[in-house]
């Protein structure tokens, strides 16, 4: 059974490097799909600006919605 003691025994730059980064590669992606989105929404015609206005109120919430599971499971962790 393998241990999490390297936690404890690494860096921080290594930790950070091993554990935040694909949280910022999976954060930039969904950045880059909401610019796709705006692109696509502002070239429809029948949407125009209503259509960006709406992405804009929506992607804050799909951010926290996405960020919200992780909540418990950092306050449940030991310190």
């Amino acid at each position: 059974m393998e241990t999490n003691q390297f936690l404890g025994s690494q860096s921080v730059g290594k930790l950070m490097a091993r554990y935040a980064v694909p949280c910022v590669i999976s954060l930039l992606v969904g950045a880059l799909y909401n610019i796709v989105d705006q692109i696509f929404i502002a070239n429809a015609s029948y949407l125009g600006s209503y259509g960006n206005a709406a992405n804009t109120v929506v992607f804050p919430l799909t951010v926290i919605a996405l960020a919200a599971p992780s909540w418990p499971g950092t306050a449940a962790a030991p310190s």
